[in-house]
Order: structure tokens, then C-alpha cells, then sequence
């Protein structure tokens, strides 16, 4: 970040600090080998860091040797700043830029972080000069951070890159259209937040030009779906969906990732998931939310595609909507490898799944609850094969014991039981071993050979 000055006066400031600096400590730092120095620069802002070229020709040599390229202009929309001051600052930004790319000479580079606000289309012009230059150079890592009115043009040389391995776009902008011969050989994360591209681009063309990508985020604050994420080298995906319009235009959406092995979505659910090939799944953490513009979402496709997970995750929200849409018809598909379940919910409709989805998982043995104050069951959870149970946030209070005497009713198998009192709760030791107590009479009623512990 900059102050409101021009970068010509933050540097002549920096400048005049360095001399007031003793002659021991100016020469014990020069005395240090190049490569070094180098890599110190590359810690510090990148504004301050160029403000040491001034210094001396050695020092010159030192910042072309900066790998680390952290360029913000986002201080220049303060709105104390009149209009002429800051098209000023704006212009001496961009010298800065074009100044701290001559001064490293074609030097390899690590990674260009740009949070940039681009107001016309010379600026434009800009960025994409500026991109080049670091894709020239063989830069491994690029998060840019644009904000604009227009529509944004990113330079096809970024989507042929043979170096990145890392790619950010944002943020709520619509990106032109992606050129057709996307080749990203290299490219193993790719982090999208809330950016509208051409209809298909996503999936049709920058996803088949990533040959070895293993992570992909895919997030949105506002409205927009890509409808299909189809990958068969992702390994770790992350979608997030932040909004609650009307959902029915939107239809359904397909997850076609055969290699993926971790999953963690949020989203509205929608009226179908038409194709879910999640073979490799392992891990996934699930929260969907019910759409009063959707009253009858089907997540059959959702829900099938992931029967073969060792462990799942299920906010409250989502087991509310998953219980609807038993009701409904949906048919819980045989968890046969399904080891580790987290389970919440805020009503009785969602703890009626939990029996369900116990039925359904004959090899699960770690049964994590949470909210077990609003636990409204009218009957017995039998826990079958469980050996591990671990309550979060327990109060402590008579309905939450109540509550656990009625999940440990009949657990024979069960070794060990955990219950973890939230920081937000006061207890004194006192408490502590009263809870215990309660705990161990209960789970002594429960399994001779269980163990008991409470965790603050």
C-alpha cells in the first residue's frame, strides 16, 4: 500500500531515511552477497523495495534480482482525494510500474500480485503490458485483482504460459472471451472468485487447456453458475455460491471430476445434479441451503455420485434440505465406506435424517455431532458399529444430557466418547467434573469398556 504522495516523494522519503542509517550498519548490509539481498527484497513491499535502486548502482543490480512483485493501487480510491490529484497519482502508479519492470531487465520471476481499478482503456493497455512482461520472464505465480466497468480482456499470453503454476482472478468482473488455444502445461491451482465468463469458456476452454490442475476454487457473491465443472486431473475442489435468486432458470449442475478426492460446496440447491462422476471421492463437506425459490430441489444426482466417501461433512442446512428431499423421494444410496460423519442440525426434520444415514453407513465408526441442544428426536439414534462419538459445543445442561443418554442407548461397540465445551462457555473446575461425572454414569450405563472425556 502506498500513502497519499506520489511514489517520486515516498521514494525520495525512503531515500533520505537510509542516510540517517550509521555507516556500520549501511556497510554491514552491503557487505551481504546479492542472492541474499535479493531475496531480503522480495519479503518487503515492493514500492520500498525500489526505493533502493536509488541508492547505488550495486543496489540497482540487487532489486533487479527481486522475485516477488506485489503491485496495489487501491489507496487511489480514497474519497478525500479530488479528482486531479488522483488521475496524478493514478499516472505516477503506472510509471512506477513500468519503471520497476525496466529496472529488472528480464529477470526470472516468482509471482506478480496485481490489485489494480481500471478506469479507462489505456489502463487496460497497462495490465496487459504489465502481464507480459512477468509471463516473458517465466513467472511461476500470478493473483490479479481487477476491478472495472468494462468488460475485462485478459492478454492471450497468460492463457499459454508454459511457467504458472498458480493463477487468482477476481474480482466481480466479466471476462472477455478466453482464446482458443488455452495452454496451461504447467498450471496446478486455479482460484476464481466471482468473475462472469462467456458462456462455456470455464468448462469448454480453460479447463481442458490445464492438463495437470489439482486444485480449482470456483467462487460467486453474485449471480452466476458455470452449470458444469468437468476436470479429470482436479484433486481438490471448492465451490461457493453466495446468493438466493430466483434459481429455477438456473436448472441443475454436474460435477465431472473422476480423480477428485476432497469436495467442499456451498450453494442453494438447485433443481438437479444431471451428472456427478466423483469415483475417487474421499472427503467432502456439503452446505446447502434451502431456496424458498426452489421448493422442490432433487439432490438424488448429488447424493448418489458421492456414496463412495470415507468421510462426509453435513452443515445443519444441509441436512435440513436432504431430509426435505427424503421426504420427497430421494432414496440415501448405501454408504459402504463412509468411516467418519459430521452431523448438525437446528431442527427436528434435519435430526430425522441422522437414523437414516446411520442405516445407510454400516462401516462408520466416528459419529461427530453438534447443536445437540436442539436435538428434537422422539426416539433412539442406534449408533450400530460407532466406537468414537464427539459432541461439539455441549453446555452441559440437563436437555443435552437427556439428549446424549438418547444416542447411547444399546451402543455396544462404542470406545470412546468426547464432548468439547465451546470457548464461549464459562465453567469453573467445578462444572468441569460435574460434567464429567454426568458423562461417565452415562456412558457406564451405556458400554462398560467405553471411555469418557471433556475437552474446554
Amino acid at each position: 500500500m502506498i500513502s497519499s504522495g506520489t511514489f517520486e516523494e515516498e521514494i525520495s522519503s525512503v531515500c533520505m531515511d537510509a542516510k540517517k542509517l550509521g555507516p556500520g550498519l549501511r556497510d554491514a548490509i552491503s557487505w551481504l552477497p546479492q542472492e541474499v539481498l535479493g531475496d531480503i527484497l522480495s519479503l518487503l513491499p515492493t514500492k520500498l523495495a525500489a526505493s533502493t535502486s536509488v541508492l547505488s548502482k550495486k543496489w540497482r543490480n540487487v532489486f533487479a534480482l527481486v522475485d516477488n512483485l506485489d503491485l496495489d493501487d487501491s489507496v487511489f480510491l480514497r474519497p478525500e482525494e479530488g479528482k486531479l490529484r488522483r488521475e496524478e497519482i493514478r499516472e505516477s502508479f503506472r510509471s512506477f510500474v513500468d519503471r520497476t519492470l525496466a529496472l529488472q531487465r528480464g529477470y526470472p520471476i516468482k509471482k506478480l500480485s496485481l490489485d489494480y481499478c481500471i478506469f479507462e482503456d489505456s489502463e487496460m493497455a497497462s495490465m496487459s503490458r504489465w502481464i507480459c512482461n512477468v509471463v516473458e520472464r517465466g513467472v511461476l505465480e500470478v493473483d490479479l485483482s481487477i476491478w472495472t466497468n468494462f468488460q475485462l480482456y485478459l492478454p492471450s499470453e497468460l492463457f499459454t504460459s508454459k511457467t504458472l503454476v498458480k493463477l487468482t482472478l477476481g474480482t466481480e468482473i466479466g471476462l472477455g472471451k478466453i482464446p482458443g488455444d488455452v495452454s496451461l502445461p504447467a498450471l496446478k491451482s486455479l482460484f476464481i472468485n466471482t468473475i462472469f465468463f462467456t458462456y462455456g469458456d470455464l468448462c469448454g476452454v480453460l479447463l481442458p487447456g490445464c492438463p495437470v490442475l489439482e486444485e480449482l476454487s470456483v467462487r460467486h457473491v453474485e449471480e452466476g453458475k458455470p452449470f458444469c465443472i468437468s476436470s479429470r486431473s482436479i484433486k481438490k475442489l471448492s465451490v461457493y455460491y453466495d446468493f438466493e435468486a430466483d434459481l429455477s432458470y438456473l436448472g441443475g449442475m454436474s460435477f465431472d471430476a473422476p480423480n477428485l478426492v476432497s469436495l467442499d460446496y456451498r450453494d442453494y440447491a438447485l433443481d438437479e445434479y444431471p451428472q456427478v462422476n466423483l469415483e475417487s471421492l474421499v472427503e467432502a463437506k456439503l452446505d446447502i441451503h434451502y431456496s424458498k425459490s426452489n421448493k422442490r430441489p432433487d439432490l438424488t444426482g448429488l447424493i448418489t455420485g458421492m456414496s463412495n466417501i470415507e468421510t462426509l461433512h453435513l452443515s445443519p442446512a444441509s441436512a435440513d434440505v436432504i431430509s426435505r428431499c427424503v421426504k420427497h423421494g430421494l432414496p440415501l444410496p448405501m454408504f459402504n465406506n463412509l468411516a467418519s460423519l459430521s452431523f448438525g442440525s437446528k431442527n427436528q426434520r434435519g435430526w430425522k435424517l441422522l437414523p437414516c444415514l446411520l442405516k445407510q453407513s454400516p462401516k462408520l465408526e466416528t459419529l461427530i455431532i453438534q447443536d445437540l441442544n436442539g436435538y428434537t428426536g422422539d426416539a433412539t439414534i442406534p449408533l450400530f458399529k460407532v466406537k468414537m462419538l464427539h459432541v461439539l459445543g455441549y453446555g452441559g445442561t440437563a436437555q443435552e444430557l437427556q439428549h446424549l443418554k438418547s444416542f447411547l442407548v444399546g451402543s455396544e461397540c462404542l470406545e470412546l466418547v468426547r464432548v468439547e465445551i465451546p470457548e464461549c462457555v464459562e465453567v469453573d473446575n467445578g462444572k468441569l467434573l460435574q460434567t464429567l461425572g454426568d458423562l461417565m454414569a452415562v456412558v457406564g450405563a451405556a458400554a462398560s469398556k467405553c471411555k469418557a472425556e471433556v475437552a474446554d
